[in-house]
């Protein structure tokens, strides 16, 4: 009689207790150079991602040289004192590396992600790039006309032309704020080398500077490679500059931005708040993601899946530039676009939803769905080093301390339905929003008069 084979089997693993997550908490630190530097350890993190902030603030630009911060910031990569422009990328290159740069109201930020075995050459290349850009003139005049080849696209994309027109009515005309982050044609094309130099030797300077490094740092002795890298990085002391009290009018008024034939209607609607210092930031994270925030939320319900007037309208918050005492500014807005006969009716379905929500509030389950959205999804969001450099960069720019985010995620779990409500309506009155419309004024100028949400008045799409 033939046996029988027998399996063993091994135990079902058993699952274990879930470990509470919490967003990473960096190490700080400065370099003999006055570099400071913020670390954060991420086992697992192969790819590793360095952030680096310079105080150079679009504010700081010379008087008609808009968009000089910008040339600067993509200048860095266009070559050294020792590489050409097709150098420097070609070492990049061998590094898999990818150094990337732009210029905003905060600073100029540079972000560079390389494998972390070719850490100490990437470093490397980024420390030359900072202490020693070449700015040669060729360089610069092919920036130059690269930036107003792009400003033609920016004035045909119907949401770019939206944002400049609402930042143009916001603010006044003498701050910075009114006026292209990139400048404009008039601007970009003075801006030479020179322009360039000049602006990177007043304001380029390691002691103003803040660098973030995220990835799995096993085995990296950093401490001596930034000695070695962005520790030979020299320049002068000094200040911070302060940061300007900035004004808005957000007078209720309707700007139509006049496309004839456009067949849809960009939607830009907004005002501005104060900053994260606010204690009411996390409350208005909440109510605003309950109003605009998902497929699932009030706008979206009405307008898109109960009339079918959009794909969908978003609210959101986005800070602008922030300052140490809390006086910073924020956008609040509510974009989206619709088809343009529908125009009319789907702003009158806006203002209901935002009347009813002033009404009647949000309910219960729209707080616990948002909570667990924004919550929840925190672990995923900040899987990479990318994610969470960005992050913690964005809030050295803002003067936030550094357990911010996390603070951040209790904050909002800790909210409830009535401050989330109250936060919402604040962040949207609908007596105190500026409405920017890009679209067929012909056929949508007399509907949205008589909607009866403020003065209306058309303006060239030029």
């Amino acid at each position: 009689m033939t046996e029988l084979a027998t399996m063993d089997f091994h135990p079902q693993p058993q699952a274990g207790r879930p470990k509470p997550w919490a967003f990473p908490a960096p190490e700080r630190g400065t370099l003999d150079n006055g570099l400071t530097v913020l670390r954060c350890h991420r086992p697992g993190q192969q790819v590793v991602a360095v952030e680096v902030l310079l105080a150079a603030p679009l504010e700081a630009e010379p008087a008609g040289l808009d968009g000089v911060a910008t040339i600067m910031a993509r200048a860095f990569s266009e070559g050294t004192d020792k590489l050409s422009a097709e150098e420097f990328a070609a070492e990049l290159e061998r590094c898999g590396a990818t150094l990337d740069a732009h210029a905003d109201h905060p600073g100029v930020r540079l972000s560079l992600e390389v494998p972390v075995s070719r850490l100490p050459k990437a470093l490397g290349l980024l420390a030359d790039a900072l202490a020693a850009p070449a700015f040669a003139d060729s360089e610069v005049e092919r920036l130059v006309r690269n930036r107003l080849d792009e400003i033609p696209h920016e004035t045909a994309n119907p949401a770019r032309r939206a944002a400049k027109e609402l930042s143009k009515e916001l603010f006044p005309a003498t701050s910075r704020m009114s006026r292209p982050r990139q400048g404009t044609e008039e601007t970009v094309q003075k801006i030479d080398s020179a322009a360039v130099r000049a602006f990177y030797d007043k304001h380029v300077r390691p002691a103003t500077a803040t660098t973030v490094i995220v990835g799995d740092l096993t085995g990296v002795d950093l401490d001596e490679l930034l000695a070695e890298t962005l520790g030979d990085w020299t320049g002068s002391s000094g200040e911070p500059r302060p940061v300007p009290s900035v004004t808005a009018d957000d007078t209720g008024r309707v700007i139509i931005v006049d496309r004839p034939g456009a067949v849809q209607t960009q939607l830009l609607i907004g005002r501005v708040g104060a900053d994260r210092h606010d204690r009411v930031w996390p409350a208005q994270v909440l109510g605003t993601y309950c109003l605009g925030g998902t497929l699932t939320s009030r706008l979206d319900r009405v307008l898109r899946e109960e009339k079918g007037y959009t794909y969908g309208v978003r609210a959101f918050g986005q800070v602008l530039r922030a300052a140490p005492d809390g006086t910073g500014i924020a956008m609040l807005a509510i974009s989206g676009s619709v088809d343009t006969p529908n125009t009319g009716p789907a702003l009158d379905d806006l203002w209901k939803v935002l009347r009813t929500l002033a009404a009647e509030g949000l309910t219960d389950a729209e707080r616990d769905i948002a909570v667990q959205n924004l919550v929840g999804v925190a672990p995923l969001k900040f899987e990479t080093a990318a994610a969470v450099a960005g992050t913690l960069a964005d809030q050295v720019e803002q003067y936030l301390p550094d357990d911010y985010q996390a603070t951040l995620y209790q904050q909002l779990a800790a909210t409830g339905t009535v401050e989330a409500t109250a936060a919402a309506v604040s962040a949207f009155p609908v007596d105190r929003l500026v409405t920017v419309l890009v679209g067929d004024a012909a056929q949508i100028q007399e509907p949205v008069k008589a909607l009866g949400i403020g003065q209306v008045t058309v303006v060239s799409a030029e």
